[in-house]
């Protein structure tokens, strides 16, 4: 088994740009009820994971904050303190098994490092619960 039976393409995931503001993540976020979102570039290589706890901190760090605020800051000007383990689309399942069992999912690229899809940590523990013997 490898990485692309469990693969979410890319065209099926929310995701954002790396030059998003902060209100379009907050709302992309809210909407799909999100606790972390993938971010990639114009050439759709992966660039990191945006966190609520990363948010969060940038919010905490300004002396003021509103909602008018957020629409004038790039997701790019936040500091991320931890992105999600990229796994290669032919790594071996130990490899995803190893990324998914720290974070919610695993940004996978293809030999080119553009983000192809995403493993989610479900996906696996709902296939797993359904084959077990």
């Amino acid at each position: 088994m490898n990485v692309l039976f469990f693969l979410k393409p890319k065209n099926e995931v929310i995701l954002v740009d790396e030059n998003a503001t902060l209100r379009q993540v907050m709302e992309k976020m809210e909407y799909h009820r999100y606790t972390s979102i993938p971010i990639i570039n114009k050439k759709g290589n992966y660039v990191g994971t945006l966190s609520e706890g990363d948010i969060l901190w940038f919010i905490k760090s300004k002396k003021e904050f509103n909602l008018e605020d957020s629409e004038k800051i790039q997701i790019n000007q936040i500091k991320r303190y931890h992105d999600n383990k990229v796994v290669k689309v032919d790594a071996d399942i130990d490899e995803l098994l190893e990324a998914v069992k720290h974070q919610n999912f695993a940004p996978v690229v293809d030999d080119r490092n553009i983000m192809i899809g995403i493993v989610t940590r479900q996906d696996i523990i709902k296939y797993l619960t359904q084959h077990q013997k």
